[in-house]
């Protein structure tokens, strides 16, 4: 949790872990490209078991990356994987029978399903002490227990509260080889989530480490600022030991974006990385829009929308001081632009009451990418919605679809709906409950089949996968969500 040590950079894999040559081939891509840990999905025991084939095959290659197990589910496989990974990622919600509904709370509900935990868990807790094996446990918005979901509500708190059981369980039997992850698509719901975590280890007395992400980001520009909003604040903020940026591409482009995140902000306290002004000036009700604003080019002009719509300032009558921060750049690729105008303008907009943004790339990007990059930031941190957003998982070696043709395919067709949020994700092991705020979406459900939901309800299922988008299309279109362009 902080520290002088650097920030580590995760992925995980696409394959089927089966499929030794494919898996070991994409972790060799990964780790060249500047991985330090590489997680391998891990379904069922012969994965489980498989895992040393693909530990052989990679140090006969010279690859003594650490390989972590991601296991959902089923905690005799996680048992097995325990004697051969590196570390094994669990979920809380996978160590209790979770099909009781709750109508109200009894301190022995807490009790028993505490004690049920640590039952399930110790065994594992053996093992891994045994292999010195680390285990990380990771808790993710929209995959709580019903218990803790009927006393904390599918929140940020309530994500906390449920790990911290585990991490008690682990504490009391002596076992503190962890590292902990609270991750969600909401930027904002994962950095209060985090900021808790720290508050409350703070209190325990804990200091493990923390590993950081942003769930379903998606994918190209989209998916690069929910990641950087959400990694880079915590790392700014001496948060942060090991990140991951999940995007719905191949996971060899994660590592980039990654890279630039731990260069720029971890470990260091001057999280701006070039100069940060604060402008004031007056305003009055400029175009209706409540703040913040977006200037683009010159302070004598503010953008609305887009860069198109531009008036002058000199023409307002003045009615109240406007606090813009400035975010100055000396001509940097736009690639870099992204993640770096991303961050800061996060922390300004989080840590202080500023009226709107202003970055400035020393004339080199124009206005109108201007306008959208800071839009796009604004809407990642819920601060002014102008279009469509899409939650989509980065995909791996459980997923029944194939989610980047799929997510391409649906903003094809939908990015002109602002306002909706529409979710395209792999598998129904996180899908369900992590697509649950988004209006739309569906979720594979059987190799080449989805479940279509309109919110958290199942509409169509086990649908081919050929039909779904236009499936997609015509629901949204039932309720009254569809617009021409």
């Amino acid at each position: 949790m902080g520290g002088k040590n650097p920030v580590r950079i995760q992925s995980m894999t696409t394959t089927n872990t089966l499929d030794t040559e494919a898996t070991v081939k994409q972790i060799s891509q990964l780790v060249i490209a500047g991985c330090d840990f590489v997680r391998v999905t891990t379904q069922n025991i012969k994965e489980a078991k498989n895992l040393i084939n693909i530990k052989t095959e990679l140090t006969k290659q010279g690859i003594y990356t650490p390989i972590i197990a991601d296991v959902h589910y089923n905690p005799k496989v996680a048992q097995i994987a325990a004697q051969i990974a590196d570390k094994i990622r669990i979920n809380p919600g996978n160590y209790i029978n979770n099909n009781k509904l709750y109508s109200n709370i009894k301190s022995t509900d807490d009790i028993n399903e505490y004690n049920e935990m640590e039952q399930n868990l110790v065994p594992l807790l053996n093992i891994c002490k045994q292999h010195k094996t680390a285990i990380r446990i990771g808790v993710n918005h929209g995959s709580l227990s019903n218990r803790i979901l009927y006393k904390y509500g599918n929140t940020a708190l309530g994500m906390v509260e449920s790990i911290m059981e585990f991490v008690n369980i682990c504490h009391q039997n002596k076992f503190t080889n962890l590292i902990l992850s609270l991750k969600a698509s909401n930027v904002i719901v994962m950095i209060e989530a985090n900021l808790l975590l720290v508050k409350r280890m703070n209190e325990k007395g804990y200091t493990y480490p923390i590993h950081l992400g942003v769930t379903e980001a998606g994918s190209e520009e989209e998916g690069r600022i929910k990641s950087a909003a959400g990694i880079g604040y915590l790392l700014a903020h001496e948060i942060g030991d090991t990140i991951r940026v999940s995007l719905t591409e191949n996971p060899v482009e994660e590592i980039p974006v990654a890279i630039q995140l731990a260069k720029y902000y971890g470990r260091k306290k001057n999280y701006f990385s070039e100069q940060k002004e604060t402008i004031s000036q007056f305003h009055k009700n400029l175009f209706n829009v409540t703040p913040p604003y977006v200037i683009t080019s010159e302070l004598s002009k503010l953008s609305d929308l887009s860069a198109d719509n531009i008036n002058s300032a000199n023409n307002i009558q003045d009615s109240k001081l406007l606090s813009i921060c400035k975010l100055k750049y000396n001509a940097i690729p736009y690639n870099e632009l992204i993640i770096r105008a991303t961050v800061d303008a996060s922390i300004s907009l989080i840590d202080k009451n500023f009226d709107g943004i202003w970055i400035d790339n020393n004339g080199i990007t124009s206005a109108d990418n201007l306008a959208k990059l800071s839009l796009s930031i604004l809407q990642v941190l819920g601060l002014r919605i102008t279009k469509t957003e899409f939650i989509a998982c980065p995909t791996c070696g459980r997923s029944s679809i194939n989610v980047i043709n799929h997510l391409t395919k649906v903003k094809k067709l939908t990015s002109h709906l602002p306002r909706l949020k529409i979710a395209i994700m792999g598998c129904a092991v996180n899908g369900p409950g992590e697509m649950a705020d988004a209006h739309y979406g569906y979720v594979g459900s059987v190799k080449g089949k989805v479940n279509i939901y309109k919110g958290d309800s199942i509409i169509y299922k086990n649908v081919a996968q050929e039909t779904a988008p236009r499936l997609l299309i015509s629901l949204i279109k039932e309720n009254g969500d569809w617009k021409n362009v």
